[in-house]
């Protein structure tokens, strides 16, 4: 596998940019896997050092499974710019598919959950992934679910 072809797939794999890519494997020596793990720790710094960081922006998302659970999620982040951007918006429905499938009541309780499609992680890394590759302070504000 060439060097591009390692950047591009960890760049696919966790969203931040080529040159966060370039760092983690300098870093790692090459190691993918480790280059990984330099890139989670560092979303996880990124996502503290911007939680104090004012969310006056976002969107209010919907899910319906099956005509049987519906959920609304208040998704909130800084600017508009964000909340308009279209991965966000995807970020904001794999966030509701999130919630249909959990038995959570409130946020604390989903952050602290195996994420459905990487259950490796946790919804809360999965949060940390996506303020990372936004550049801003994002917050899972306030949820509902409904079942029939």
């Amino acid at each position: 596998m060439s060097n591009v072809d390692v950047i591009q797939e960890l760049r696919s794999k966790t969203g931040v940019s080529v040159m966060a890519v370039k760092r983690a494997l300098d870093k790692a020596g090459g190691d993918i896997k480790k280059a990984e793990e330099f890139l989670k720790e560092e979303a996880g710094a990124m996502a503290l050092k911007k939680s104090d960081r004012e969310t006056k922006a976002g969107i209010i998302q919907s899910y319906v499974h099956g005509g049987r659970i519906g959920v609304l999620v208040k998704l909130k982040c800084e600017t508009d710019f964000v909340a308009k951007n279209e991965d966000f918006q995807n970020f904001s429905r794999e966030i509701a598919m999130q919630i249909a499938a959990s038995e959570a009541s409130n946020v604390e309780e989903l952050l602290k959950e195996p994420y459905v499609r990487n259950s490796s992680m946790t919804v809360s890394d999965y949060l940390k992934e996506a303020i990372s590759k936004f550049g801003e302070n994002i917050e899972i504000s306030t949820f509902n679910r409904i079942e029939l």
